[in-house]
């Protein structure tokens, strides 16, 4: 698997500390830029001054991007971040991205381990080099574990060196198993006759909740786009479910169908492709997108704050 990468490469970065940290993206940003390649960085907005800083008058050269902001929902990462600026070049390309840190929370954890396993599927052969850092200071072990088996290549004060634990698919299958959704869900069946009035309902009960516009009307949106993919790919029908939780709004769609696909909402299909976009504008809308599945069966879980 890791030699199907190349040219592709996609180390972690293990460190500890200011100093650490900057020791290890610094001279992988100065060589891209010497070699005339472009390069950006999304980080969390800390790191991001740490590097702009360090970087000094080379800073300009580098397209500096808040993952805080960009990366709230790590299933938006890959499409709007990494492909958007990767996209935008043909030759070789460095990127600093840092998906995970100490504030994430346990909802967002498994979408981050994903979006890192996905990495190396979405890039495949490319030349292009992302490099993630982890702070061991800061993480569980459990998480520089998972790094591991989402890295080919881990950096740290001992030298780069291939994982031995690389295995992205395996990790993305262990941290994609259904979840049941909590007591006193409102639930709704629905086939291509109910469709039509889901928009509104979901609308109704997120205003009753507490989510304000233009979120709500995102979060219509939302499910508008999941409930016509279970009408079109997903066996006809489907349940539409949707509780609140302290700070968010939940909706889940369910299905009988499978996703073949696993980039499906990660990259933007061809120009010339028929269909395709509905899970890529829910990735863009949601704070958090889960997808569970088990062979014939499928739920997407969508988070908006409130």
């Amino acid at each position: 698997m890791v030699d199907a990468l190349r040219p592709f490469r996609h180390p972690a970065l293990f460190y500890r500390g200011d100093t650490e940290y900057l020791d290890g993206v610094i001279p992988f940003l100065l060589e891209g830029l010497d070699r005339g390649e472009p390069a950006a960085v999304a980080v969390p907005g800390r790191n991001l001054l740490l590097i702009e800083k360090a970087l000094e008058d080379r800073a300009t050269e580098v397209r500096l991007i808040d993952m805080q902001r960009a990366g709230r929902n790590p299933g938006a990462i890959l499409p709007s971040v990494l492909h958007a600026f990767a996209g935008e070049h043909d030759g070789p390309v460095r990127i600093v991205g840092e998906p995970i840190w100490a504030g994430r929370t346990d909802s967002e954890y498994p979408a981050c381990v994903e979006h890192e396993a996905l990495i190396n599927n979405a890039f495949a052969g490319r030349d292009l080099a992302i490099l993630c850092p982890y702070d061991v200071g800061e993480l569980l072990p459990a998480v520089l574990a998972d790094a591991e088996r989402t890295h080919p290549e881990l950096w740290g004060l001992a030298g780069p060196f291939t994982s031995s634990r690389f295995d992205p698919d395996g990790v993305r299958a262990d941290f994609t198993l259904p979840l049941e959704p909590p007591p006193g869900a409102v639930e709704r069946g629905f086939d291509l006759g109910q469709l039509a009035s889901l928009r509104g309902f979901a609308e109704i009960w997120a205003a009753r909740h507490g989510l304000r516009r233009p979120r709500r009307d995102d979060f219509a949106l939302a499910i508008a786009e999941l409930t016509t993919n279970s009408v079109l790919y997903g066996g006809g029908t489907g349940v539409l479910r949707l509780w609140a939780e302290p700070s968010q709004v939940v909706g889940e769609v369910s299905d009988d169908g499978t996703i073949a696909e696993p980039l499906a909402g990660r990259i933007p299909p061809g120009a010339a492709t028929l269909g395709g976009r509905g899970l890529l504008l829910v990735n863009r809308l949601a704070d958090l997108v889960r997808t569970y599945w088990v062979p014939g069966r499928t739920t997407t879980r969508i988070h908006f704050t409130r």
